[in-house]
């Protein structure tokens, strides 16, 4: 630790006497200084031993010895030397009792005790102090290193926390927590979840301090400094070290240390990431074309396991380049969910996350997909596809659920800006799900995702499932605009006919189709006689010049009657 008064006062060669402050003498001591100005303060930094002989001082009045204690203590400075047998034999009575009455620490340095020796002692302990810092971080980077090594990250944070008495944690890509030490450590990362994100927006490096919040069910605040790891544009992950004060010199060469380690991690991370994506484009392409078993072998052991279970093919894209504005937007609510969902013991981590993407909805779904799967330890095969996104997630597997999770936190982003007038359905990242398949069905997995994806454009919606459009009715995808062109021109002769009031031809229509032209049935249902009812589908038959005895035609107009009705409309 850097020289004290006390340790100056405790200094053999010194002789120093302690005349007031002796309640202060732990304060430490930056620099000793002289000078006989009667304000020095000017040329003050704060943290000096002041060394005077009073020789331009009334050092006997005691209302300027009142005014020059008052400001030397307001300035920061933390004691003062005073020389005897120079100017004064004593300390003045008037400069006492000022110190005194200021709690301001006042030495008495004796006449054969030279400023210059004062000044070599603090000089010396503040060497061999930086000297200590910088041996202890040189031990502390060994340290480190062997626990990265040896134990990963997780050995690297449990040392790192030792190292500055206090706790560290680890966040990856989607901004979750994956590690921290010590284990209660995890509850307290995980409230900074929103202060990471915002983090993780800057360009890297970068860093911030933050405080708040509790340690292990404690009220004490504490200390938190937020540092991005990675060296590209785009922060991979970040670290949080939480101490109870500023970090001092050894601490900070710890911590430094530790970030250089990690970063280093996360690189050598990325350049395995990009060959593995490699690989694992290679084998997508096997699969669509149909050679499972050449796949297999290429996939080897990074995705043989993927193969062995039942996967989903997911298939994402980006509609436009403002889909960007649109994932801005709810970046908020989606990390909201996020650290609430981390905050609850035993809730999945990850899931509804948008990670720092640099605005790219694709890259921050892959990130979030990624993280899930390195969590739970399952293969999952990421492969970027001009402007799409094309993964194989393991069939209920954290993934797959990571995939869901994030989709349903955009919809739900995205009806707040709906319902608040902002947004749109075509600027918006969207997600089609093919149903659960082996190696074998890959391809036809794929066009199951390619359906479900244009079915969630459609719709509006961030993601919707194969299952969801196979065992669902047709209606909604009528739900289209040249669907409903379609309708209203093959309807707009009969819509015609009703308004002159000579008749109710498109719900007499309607009645006869649902009834499967049974005409009593539909007579009935409407209130009419049966000879009404067949005088008025011969009518539809002259407006429309087409014969309902064509089950095309009845099919045609059942679907544009149900056209109109999912737009909205009554027929």
């Amino acid at each position: 630790m850097p020289p004290t008064l006390a340790s100056l006062v405790h200094h053999s060669a010194l002789k120093l006497t302690v005349r007031a402050g002796e309640e202060r003498l732990d304060s430490a001591v930056r620099w000793a200084h002289v000078s006989e100005l009667a304000d020095p303060v000017p040329y003050m930094e704060g943290g000096e031993l002041l060394l005077i002989t009073a020789l331009k001082l009334d050092a006997e009045d005691p209302a300027a010895m009142r005014r020059y204690v008052k400001r030397l203590d307001g300035a920061g400075v933390v004691g003062l030397g005073f020389a005897v047998g120079v100017n004064y034999e004593d300390i003045p009575q008037a400069l006492v009792d000022a110190a005194r009455g200021e709690g301001f620490p006042l030495l008495e340095v004796p006449r054969r005790t030279p400023f210059i020796a004062i000044s070599k002692a603090v000089s010396a302990a503040i060497a061999a102090d930086q000297y200590r810092a910088v041996t202890a971080g040189f031990a502390a980077q060994r340290e480190l290193t062997k626990q990265a090594l040896n134990d990963g990250p997780e050995g690297l944070l449990g040392a790192l926390a030792g190292q500055v008495a206090g706790w560290a944690a680890l966040y990856d890509a989607s901004g979750a927590v994956v590690a921290a030490a010590p284990e209660w450590a995890g509850r307290r990362a995980a409230r900074l979840v929103a202060d990471v994100e915002r983090l993780r927006e800057r360009p890297a490096p970068a860093s911030a301090v933050v405080g708040g919040g509790d340690q292990q069910g404690g009220g004490d605040e504490d200390r938190v400094e937020l540092h991005s790891l990675g060296t590209g544009r785009r922060p991979r992950a970040a670290l949080a070290v939480g101490t109870a004060a500023a970090l001092g010199t050894a601490e900070r060469y710890a911590l430094h240390s530790a970030i250089a380690l990690l970063t280093l991690t996360t690189e050598r991370s990325r350049s395995l990431h990009a060959a593995e994506q490699r690989i694992g484009a290679a084998v997508l392409r096997m699969l669509l074309a149909g050679e499972p078993q050449h796949a297999r072998t290429v996939a080897g052991d990074l995705y043989g396991g993927l193969l062995d279970a039942p996967f989903r093919v997911i298939v994402a894209e980006v509609a436009s380049a403002s889909a960007a504005r649109a994932h801005a937007e709810g970046h908020a609510r989606v990390a909201a969910e996020k650290a609430e969902k981390q905050e609850r013991p035993g809730a999945a981590t990850g899931a509804a996350a948008v990670s720092a993407s640099g605005g790219d909805p694709l890259t921050g779904l892959a990130d979030v997909v990624e993280a899930a799967a390195a969590r739970s330890g399952e293969a999952v095969l990421v492969v970027p596809d001009g402007e799409r996104l094309v993964l194989l997630a393991v069939d209920g597997g954290a993934a797959t659920g990571a995939c869901t999770q994030y989709a349903a936190a955009l919809d739900r982003a995205r009806l707040t800006q709906r319902e608040q007038g902002a947004g749109g359905e075509d600027d918006e990242l969207v997600v089609g799900l093919s149903a659960p398949a082996g190696p074998i069905a890959a391809a036809t997995a794929y066009k199951q995702a390619e359906q479900a994806l244009s079915v969630a454009r459609r719709r509006g919606r961030a993601l919707v499932e194969h299952e969801e459009v196979a065992a669902g009715s047709v209606v909604p995808l009528l739900a289209d605009d040249a669907v409903r062109a379609f309708a209203d021109g093959l309807l707009r002769a009969l819509r015609d006919h009703d308004a002159t009031g000579r008749g109710d031809l498109v719900a007499s229509l309607r009645a006869w189709l649902s009834r499967h032209g049974q005409w009593d049935a539909a007579a009935a249902d409407l209130g009419v006689h049966r000879h009404t009812l067949r005088y008025r589908m011969r009518r539809v038959e002259e407006i429309l010049g087409r014969s309902l005895d064509d089950p095309d035609v009845r099919m045609e107009l059942w679907l544009a009657l149900k056209a109109t009705n999912a737009g909205g409309e009554q027929a």
